[in-house]
């Protein structure tokens, strides 16, 4: 399915008045026994050993293990078939995709391994999904236990296989995102003109402090993002790089404005020819991106920080209990509590800046 009939969809959707719609963030769930095969010769020879251990290392708490909740869940293991489907579904131009349990990378302890990781899922995503419908783009797995390396894999992913751009882990790394050894990774995006996103996953190395899942769960992806987005907009990183944009993803944005205000307070305290870039600076130059979804503080952070730096996504399928996508479409664009535009913007026009489609 490639660009002919994408076309012929986009026609259908003009037809019947549908508003254009890019999904920032949706998922594929990779299995090791897949990425295995993408391994080379001398980790496949040892596959029954490598898959007797997860290829990567997780967290303490199994997410499908039931809380005193057994309802049927819809577990979804989508192939690109089933996410052209889901497409047609939604009527939903393009989709970019994310990695699930490699979103774990970060937690992997040998650079040498991590690398090996990466670049078999690259060649997975690529192989396996993105070559399959264009209408399906992806965003690359970076090794940033090897910074040399992580900067060659983002490159390659974006040149040969015309990804748009590169994952940061969010948690795991021994040193925060905005630290000066991982400096050359913004600085090969910025020189590619690409995007690279914090994306949360569902692990907190301090996860013994909580008593339940539950607790886990509502924590796990905020407090990473906060934790990297204060870092990063100290370090003064973006400071002189200006065509990299960077994204927040999965932890929604109820959480940014609170923070770019008390950040900004900070900042004045900083000597002028010290002073990292303000949010305010950065939101006005377009390099902060954050998902947002059904929060009901949206239009309040529209109001605090504008309409242009705002994604819709789906999160398929992750979401289980809302797989349809057209539902899930349809009912974002009949939000009363948002205007028009900045619906537009949200579910298509900052999509299509931030991955430069």
């Amino acid at each position: 399915m490639g660009t002919t009939q994408a076309q012929a969809k986009s026609s259908l959707r003009e037809s019947v008045s549908q508003p254009p719609i890019i999904d920032s963030d949706g998922h594929v769930r990779e299995t090791d026994e897949q990425i295995i095969e993408y391994m080379s010769v001398d980790y496949r020879a040892r596959r029954k050993a490598m898959l007797y251990f997860p290829l990567l290392p997780h967290h303490g708490w199994h997410r499908s293990i039931p809380q005193n909740d057994f309802r049927e869940q819809d577990f979804r293991v989508p192939d690109w078939r089933e996410w052209a489907d889901k497409l047609d579904e939604g009527e939903i131009e393009l989709a970019v995709l994310y990695p699930t349990r490699f979103m774990h990378i970060g937690q992997v302890g040998s650079p040498q391994y991590a690398v090996e990781l990466c670049r078999a899922y690259n060649d997975f995503l690529h192989d396996q999904f993105l070559k399959q419908d264009q209408r399906l783009r992806g965003m690359a797995l970076l090794p940033l236990q090897d910074v040399s390396s992580a900067v060659q894999e983002l490159r390659r992913a974006v040149e040969v296989y015309h990804m748009v751009g590169g994952i940061l882990p969010a948690e795991g790394l021994p040193l925060p995102l905005g630290h000066p050894l991982y400096r050359p990774i913004f600085e090969e995006a910025d020189r590619l003109g690409c995007a690279l996103a914090v994306h949360s996953c569902t692990s907190l190395r301090d996860n013994d402090r909580y008593l339940q899942p539950n607790e886990v769960a509502t924590l796990a992806h905020v407090i990473p993002q906060m934790r990297q987005f204060t870092n990063i907009l100290f370090s003064g990183v973006l400071n002189n790089l200006e065509r990299v944009r960077l994204g927040f993803l999965e932890a929604g944005c109820g959480w940014v404005a609170y923070l770019a205000d008390k950040i900004e307070e900070r900042l004045e305290r900083i000597s002028p020819k010290e002073r990292p870039a303000s949010p305010k600076v950065l939101l006005n130059r377009r390099q902060l991106f954050f998902q947002c979804g059904e929060e009901r503080t949206t239009r309040r952070d529209i109001e605090l920080l504008g309409d242009g730096c705002l994604l819709w996504a789906s999160d398929f399928p992750h979401e289980a209990t809302k797989t349809d996508l057209r539902q899930l479409a349809s009912g974002f664009f009949a939000r009363d509590d948002l205007s028009a535009k900045s619906k537009a913007k949200i579910a298509y026009d900052n999509a299509k800046h931030f991955y430069a489609l």
